[in-house]
């Protein structure tokens, strides 16, 4: 679920950050530019959990930042297919069931991903699944 994933980035620090110590700037940009954010094949970031190595800074013409190439570690949420994770069911629509799991809220598991026969009721506006017993069709909620 949680995994710690090795990244290299080059951190433009805005001259305003020249007076912090430059882990202390990178630190903070690092945050800025990963946390709470999905990255494409990673996985959402979560927090900065070390810094590895910190390359040479550059100033290039027409641009006051420094620019330094760093590599660091970052705890990333990637959940791999089929794990089974534990949530609250935050509201049920057409479109499926919203789940959250405290840290993250924008989880819909789609209607043809609920376990099957299942309906939506609009009276209730849940999602029930119709399952086969002896005694004839049951509808859980």
């Amino acid at each position: 679920m949680f995994t710690l994933v090795e990244m290299t980035d080059t951190v433009r620090i805005p001259p305003h950050l020249f007076h912090s110590k430059l882990n202390d700037a990178v630190i903070e940009e690092l945050n800025n530019k990963f946390a709470n954010k999905v990255v494409y094949n990673v996985g959402l970031c979560i927090a900065l959990f070390d810094i590895t190595k910190l390359e040479d800074s550059f100033i290039f013409p027409g641009d006051g930042a420094s620019h330094t190439k760093v590599h660091f570690r970052y705890v990333v949420f990637r959940p791999f297919m089929d794990e089974i994770l534990q949530g609250r069911i935050r509201s049920c629509s057409r479109e499926g069931v919203h789940v959250s799991l405290g840290f993250f809220d924008d989880i819909l598991i789609p209607p043809d991903a609920l376990q099957q026969p299942s309906k939506f009721d609009e009276s209730e506006q849940v999602w029930v699944w119709e399952y086969e017993t002896e005694e004839g069709t049951h509808d859980l909620f």
